[in-house]
């Protein structure tokens, strides 16, 4: 049989033309997918191939997969006909992907890694692209002739690979920027949501209205000395919320002597109904320590106001620890009459806590939080719910 001789090599001034022309195509485009599409487009216009395609890696699946093709494989406009995917060291192109070293195949039919693809050609030349000494991809070309690719060739698809390659690269670390900048602000906008969560669950409609019955209460009823009290604790209390609801973190003392207005405000409102008490024997002077702001307020509201649902009185036990530079914040309190003739209506209390868990797990999410929350029931001799005990592991903010 005839061997057919391989065309011209190009000159010198083709192949400076050639170079250029790619190297300012390739920097006009700013996707991966504008990229490819366009290599494989030149390659047909200015080095005369009749089929082209590039293989991107991908990582997770381990398999190259035709990004974009130029030739019969492109019918029309970027669509790719019957696109196929190829594992490492499996074919021609798997080869070259795994070794990263570029072939010319003079002819297809006596190399039994041949794969036809739409359908058979003669000769093949497959260039890695290599990115940080790691295969990202392959240029892939196929011809119906034998011998058809020199290393001419070879030398001016390398070339145009490492101009992929760099240009791939600018993309995917743009890519990853935006994708960082747009993840920061979501979260800076959801952190933003969470502190007006946090602020509304403070100073929600119910207590603030509440409140100002409690001292409507106390001056008509000349009540002096109840109504100043209650009108100071209250004022302070919104007060700081007004002034620090933006804060992500917060002193362990200050919180506890806010968190105390708190309580002593529901005493004045509840009286003798609502009982609390403190335990804090580990802390000491260890008050100056920073945690996260936005959880423990919303967690006490929801505990006093389950204590007083439907009760004709409830107690509150806060304790408060400091073991291996984490703050143990226990809250137990009673949520049940034993007497209760429909019990069954608390067992779905953790529903009706949900908020402030959703709450604790969107400030871990945001910001690192590294909250723990353990959350159980307590029963009575004849196992009747009386009470819920929430257990809070917060570690120390540095």
């Amino acid at each position: 049989m005839e061997t057919k001789l391989p065309v011209a090599p190009y000159t010198f001034e083709e192949l400076e033309r050639i170079l250029i022309y790619f190297s300012a195509s390739i920097l006009e485009q700013n996707t991966e997918e504008e990229v490819v599409w366009d290599v494989v487009r030149n390659c047909i216009s200015q080095l005369h191939f009749v089929d082209c395609v590039i293989y991107l890696l991908d990582e997770k699946s381990g398999l190259l997969k035709q990004k974009a093709a130029h030739g019969p494989k492109n019918p029309k406009g970027e669509d790719i006909l019957q696109p196929i995917d190829i594992p490492l060291g499996k074919g021609i192109t798997g080869n070259v992907a795994l070794t990263g070293v570029a072939e010319i195949i003079a002819d297809t039919s006596i190399d039994s890694r041949y794969i036809m693809d739409d359908e058979q050609r003669s000769s093949e030349i497959a260039v890695p692209i290599i990115l940080n000494k790691e295969v990202i991809g392959v240029i892939d070309c196929e011809h119906p002739d034998k011998y058809f690719f020199q290393p001419q060739h070879l030398r001016i698809l390398t070339a145009i690979a490492s101009l992929c390659a760099i240009k791939l690269s600018k993309v995917r670390a743009d890519k990853n920027v935006q994708i960082e900048q747009e993840r920061l602000m979501s979260a800076q906008r959801e952190m933003e949501e969470l502190k007006s969560q946090s602020f509304k669950a403070q100073m929600n409609p119910h207590f603030l209205f509440n409140a100002l019955n409690a001292v409507q209460y106390f001056i008509t009823a000349n009540d002096k000395v109840s109504a100043l009290a209650y009108l100071s604790l209250f004022s302070k209390l919104i007060r700081y919320r007004l002034e620090h609801f933006q804060d992500e973190t917060m002193l362990l003392g200050k919180e506890m002597e806010v968190l105390g207005w708190y309580l002593k405000l529901q005493k004045l409102r509840y009286g003798d109904k609502f009982t609390y008490a403190i335990h804090n024997t580990t802390i000491g002077e260890n008050m100056d320590i920073s945690i996260p702001a936005l959880i423990l307020p919303i967690v006490m509201e929801s505990a006093v106001e389950s204590t007083m649902l439907d009760q004709p009185g409830g107690h509150l036990d806060l304790i408060i620890e400091l073991i291996d530079k984490k703050v143990h914040w226990q809250i137990r309190h009673n949520i049940q009459n034993p007497n209760d003739p429909n019990p069954g209506r608390w067992l779905n209390y953790r529903d009706q806590i949900i908020p402030w868990q959703h709450h604790l797990k969107k400030l871990n999410e945001l910001n690192s939080a590294k909250i723990t929350e353990e959350s159980s029931y307590q029963y009575d001799e004849n196992l009747n719910i009386t009470g819920l005990h929430i257990y809070l592991k917060i570690p120390i903010v540095e």
